[in-house]
């Protein structure tokens, strides 16, 4: 956790016209914004970022080929360490790309105190959910105070972690401006979504178009200004909340969608029917319709968490948001669901889940990244083990199962896949559809494939050994 405290300097900050502006040189305070946008303009501006993750570490990435100097904050000296010596932990952003980074003046450290030397601080943190569902704000209220902790005159400060709409003016805002300073004249305030899209390879940080809102216009100005130096596109929006809600929004409507195929393909199945051949049949339509795919469950650190904030902050409001949460319910169940219907397919072969030998494809939770993050593997591993089966995962990507705070109890590698292994498995399960799996092989030598991707379709499966789930 980062530690707060009271630096002795804020009080300093507020007491004169004139103050350091981290260069030495005493500059009136109506032209720290006129200084900053400079320094934006001219690309020495030092950009922070806070949290090095799968959002963190390609925003340096993009800040730094485009020629600004970044430094980085982690509260995992592991990972600071591996930066430092130009090595990656995260598949889309290779080692050659971290030297290259390094090379252009990167650097990554645990010592929050180094706050002071940066011009823009990009906070890119974690933003759970607790047990109960609610949201876990602890990741962005620790980095805002170390922010407030370590202050810089004419900073700018923008949020980037998703969250409910609201908070970077009701939570963020305060603890800036706890010890006298005021936004617009002292520092500056923003929120920018992240849309980060790992493994995609048609967009990445510099082409995805950033929605940026300000607290108030001059720091409005500051942001897009300084994303505009590292983004094809900005979109200005008119305030914080506008642009909090456009990401819920966003998460949301995919949270619901993927819902709808998720009933769908429950419905579709008891009446004998192709849900994946009815969605290829229904994309054909040119307008009016966009096609979402059926899965093992939602993954990831977006769409299974981020629309529980706004069900959250709509019961302040006193409402209700019954559409978004018999979404969350549906895809909450459909990793039980697939455990019934692996039970059903056994049962077939006079076999039960326990003892029986199961291997999980895929533990990612989307094609072809090395992110367990909230993946449904997890879950029906979990499930799995309950009902006293013998399971084993294999991932290309992730040779090591990393412990989470909901799986802490997991601690698994992957297993090969040989053709001997395979005939060894009463059930292989299809969690994740990744390029590297040869589809045919397993087909070949798997006496039971559940595939809850349709990964298999177009593979010959002459001995009815593909049951779709």
């Amino acid at each position: 956790m980062i530690e707060s405290f009271q630096h002795p300097t804020v009080s300093k900050i507020r007491h004169s016209k004139e103050t350091e502006l981290g260069n030495g040189q005493a500059v009136p305070c109506e032209d720290v914004f006129t200084e900053l946008l400079a320094r934006i303009e001219e690309r020495t501006a030092r950009v922070g970022i806070i949290g090095l993750g799968y959002v963190g570490l390609p925003l340096a990435h993009t800040f730094s080929r485009r020629g600004f100097p970044v430094l980085g904050f982690d509260i995992d000296a592991a990972k600071v360490d591996r930066l430092n010596h130009g090595k990656s932990y995260i598949g889309h952003i290779s080692d050659d790309a971290v030297r290259d980074m390094k090379s252009c003046g990167f650097e990554a450290t645990s010592q929050f105190e180094r706050l002071e030397e940066v011009d823009a601080v990009l906070i890119c943190v974690p933003t759970p959910l607790t047990e109960t569902r609610d949201p876990d704000l602890s990741f962005v209220l620790n980095s805002v105070e170390a922010v407030a902790a370590h202050p810089r005159h004419g900073r700018l400060v923008v949020l980037e972690s998703t969250t409910y709409p609201g908070t970077t003016r009701e939570v963020v805002l305060p603890i800036l401006e706890r010890d006298g300073l005021r936004v617009g004249q002292d520092f500056f305030l923003a929120f920018s979504p992240e849309r980060e899209d790992p493994g995609n390879p048609s967009f990445s940080a510099p082409n995805i178009p950033k929605v940026v809102g300000g607290i108030e216009p001059r720091s409005l100005e500051l942001a897009a200004q300084l994303y505009s130096r590292g983004m094809t596109t900005v979109v200005r929006v008119s305030s914080p909340e506008v642009a909090e809600a456009c990401k819920i929004l966003e998460n949301t409507y995919r949270a619901v969608n993927i819902a709808l195929v998720n009933e769908l393909k429950i419905l579709y199945d008891r009446m004998g029917i192709n849900i994946w051949e009815v969605i290829e049949a229904a994309k054909t339509k040119p307008f009016g319709f966009q096609p979402f795919y059926p899965g093992p469950g939602l993954g990831g650190h977006c769409i299974p968490i981020d629309p529980f904030y706004l069900t959250w902050v709509a019961r302040k409001y006193g409402l209700n948001t019954r559409f978004i949460e018999l979404a969350g319910e549906i895809n909450t169940a459909m990793p039980a669901y697939v455990v019934a219907r692996i039970g059903d397919a056994l049962n077939e072969r006079g076999k039960a889940i326990r003892g029986s030998k199961i291997t999980l494809l895929g533990m990612a939770y989307k094609k072809d990244v090395d992110d367990s993050r909230e993946s449904p593997g997890l879950e029906l591993l979990t499930l799995l083990l309950h009902k006293g089966a013998i399971v084993h995962y294999n991932d290309p990507h992730i040779p090591r199962l990393p412990r989470t705070r909901r799986h802490p109890h997991l601690d698994m590698t992957s297993q090969e896949l040989t053709p001997e292994y395979l005939r060894t498995r009463d059930c292989v399960v299809i969690v994740t559809d990744h390029s590297a799996y040869d589809w045919e092989q397993i087909v070949r030598h798997a006496p039971l494939i559940v595939d809850t991707r349709n990964a298999t379709r177009g593979v010959p499966d002459g001995e009815g050994r593909v049951i779709r789930a």
